[in-house]
This record gives C-alpha cells, sequence and structure tokens, in this order.
C-alpha cells in the first residue's frame, strides 16, 4: 500500500533487467522512457508520462559504459526536475567512481565528490546506492543517502550454500576490508583473516606478493570477502595466497563484479569453488564465460528500500534478519 502520490519508477540503459525485477517486486510498472544517443554522441531521454508532483526513483548503475550511465542519469533526473516532481531519487547500486575518494597522492582528483555535486547540481533530492567502496562518501552530499548492505545476504548464502563454513575462516585481501570481514566474522561467529599486499621493490612495476598478516586458514573452509573485482588481480593473488597456506576450499563473495578488465579464461583456473557476486551490474555475460561464477538478486533490498522511502518508514530493517530470510530465492 503507498501513501500519497504515486512512485514513479523510471530506468536507464544501464542494467534493464535489475530495473524490470524491482519493478516487478514492487508491483508498479516502468514509466517509459527513452534514453538515446544522436548521431554525435549526445545523450537525449523522452519521458512518455507525467511526473508532476510524483515520487520519482530512477535506477541506474555505474557500469559498462561508466561515463554514458551517468550522464543519462544526470539528464533524468533534469528532465524530472523540470517537468515538477515532487522529489527525485537516484537509486545507484554501483555508484560510479567510488574508488576515487581521496587525494592518495599529489594532484589526485576525488571524483567521488564530484559525481556528488554533480547529482545535486542535476536536481536530485536523496541517494539509494549498495556497497560504497568507502562510507565516507555519503558525507560528498548534502542530501539523504541510504548505503544499503549486501552482507546479510551475503550471510545467508553463507549458512545455506557453503559446506562447513562452521570451521571456515572469513578473510580480508586488505588492510582496508579489515571492518567488513570482522563485522561479517561476528555475525557468524566463526574467524577472520587478513592479507598484506607488498611489493619486492620499490618501483611501480615491481612484482606483488600477499602475505597473511591475520589468521590461520590451514585444513579450513576460506571465505574471501572485497567489495568489488575489476582486473581480477587482487583476487588471483588472494586465492594463490590461501592456497599456499593449507586452505581446504576457497570461496569468494563480492559485492560488485565489474570484471571490466579481467581475463575470465584465468580466473577459471583459480584454485576456488565459487565466486559469488550480486547483480549490481549485469551478469549473464559473465556467467557465460566464468562457470564458477553465482550471482545473487539484490532486487529485494532495492524494492522495499523504494518501498519504505515513499512511505516514510525506517530502511534500518534492511541490515538485518529481513535481509537474510531473502536468501531463500536470491540465487539468479
Amino acid at each position: 500500500m503507498y501513501h500519497g502520490n504515486s512512485i514513479r519508477l523510471l530506468a536507464g540503459n544501464s542494467h534493464p533487467e535489475l530495473a524490470r525485477a524491482v519493478a516487478e517486486r514492487l508491483g508498479v510498472p516502468l514509466t517509459p522512457c527513452m534514453p538515446k544517443k544522436f548521431s554525435n554522441g549526445e545523450i537525449n531521454v523522452k519521458i512518455s508520462e507525467s511526473v508532476r508532483e510524483e515520487d520519482v526513483f530512477i535506477i541506474q548503475s555505474g557500469c559498462s559504459d561508466v561515463n554514458d550511465n551517468l550522464m543519462e542519469l544526470l539528464i533524468l533526473i533534469s528532465a524530472c526536475k523540470t517537468a515538477s516532481a515532487r522529489r527525485i531519487t537516484a537509486v545507484i547500486p554501483c555508484f560510479p567512481y567510488a574508488r576515487m575518494d581521496k587525494k592518495d597522492e599529489s594532484r589526485a582528483p576525488i571524483t567521488a565528490k564530484l559525481v556528488a555535486n554533480m547529482l545535486v547540481s542535476a536536481g536530485c533530492d536523496h541517494v539509494i546506492t549498495m556497497d560504497l567502496h568507502a562510507s565516507q562518501i555519503q558525507g560528498f552530499f548534502d542530501i539523504p543517502v541510504d548505503n544499503l548492505f549486501s552482507e546479510p545476504l551475503m550471510v545467508s548464502y553463507i549458512k545455506r550454500h557453503i559446506d562447513g563454513w562452521q570451521d571456515g575462516i572469513v578473510v580480508s585481501p586488505d588492510a582496508g576490508g579489515a571492518k567488513r570481514v570482522t563485522a561479517m566474522a561476528d555475525k557468524l561467529g566463526i574467524e577472520f583473516a587478513l592479507i598484506h599486499r607488498k611489493r619486492d621493490g620499490k618501483s611501480q612495476n615491481a612484482p606483488e606478493r600477499m602475505e597473511l598478516l591475520v589468521g590461520d586458514v590451514r585444513d579450513k573452509v576460506a571465505i574471501l570477502v572485497d567489495d568489488m573485482i575489476d582486473t581480477g588481480h587482487t583476487l588471483t593473488l588472494a586465492a594463490r595466497t590461501l592456497h599456499e597456506k593449507g586452505a581446504k576450499t576457497i570461496y569468494v563473495l563480492i559485492s560488485h563484479g565489474l570484471f571490466a578488465e579481467a581475463h575470465m579464461a584465468s580466473l577459471n583456473s583459480l584454485p576456488i569453488e565459487q565466486l559469488v557476486v550480486t547483480n549490481t551490474v549485469p551478469q549473464n555475460e559473465h556467467k557465460e564465460q566464468f562457470s564458477k561464477l553465482i550471482a545473487l538478486d539484490i532486487s529485494s533490498t532495492i524494492a522495499e528500500s523504494i518501498r519504505r522511502t515513499h512511505n516514510g518508514e525506517s530502511i534500518s530493517l534492511l541490515f538485518g534478519e529481513w535481509a537474510e530470510g531473502r536468501g531463500l530465492d536470491m540465487i539468479i
């Protein structure tokens, strides 16, 4: 049941499959809109129905052609703003440029802050996203930001589909993921481990290796957890390190499976049982190339966050047992 004015769901071209799944779960049709490109590459959108005084949610993920998808989102927001929408929420399952969240060297841009400024300038009133690379990105905005977590889905998957998880250990491939793995280990009631990456030399081209800093993985089910996979280089180093240290089996759980520069054939040869990702970005093509890949459906979490936002309800429920209960129908 929706209060007051109705929900209007719009979707760009980045992830139509997820948008359709969210619409189906909400029981709300997608509002027809036609983003298209002119011959010179400029983007135009046409929204076919009125959104005046409506609560608009625009679903667009930061994947594939990231710059085109971001520009498409900004134009959709601007079009809804000038069409007198009451509130505009950008639903961005995978936030673009999230890795550029700090100035880690001289003259480096903080592009995540720039993206936040552009969204607000376009007319966005609220942002819903998932598993930000760094939680402090929420502070780049002067509007409300709801950062949803895939962790409850991951915990549910581990309990239902990983044999011997009770004798397992949750592993982070770098120190930056320590908070993520310790929280998951606490929920599961098992141990955690941290891996440290280092270069053999000072040169940028020096070979890299990993060493286990905390924890013992020997004869245990190793559950490697990270927020993003792009080239697959970190995963390759971490999986081989765990294998060398005597892990019984290795499972990999990652929030955003970008695979933009990954060599899928080389990932197939890694000593892992499964690579589990969410569908914050489309995974059908990746699943055809990588037999060990499993995708978890986040549409129920996104749909419930939209429903609760529209009705003015708390979304804290989505971080606990409710989300874990979605595990029964989450594999796609």
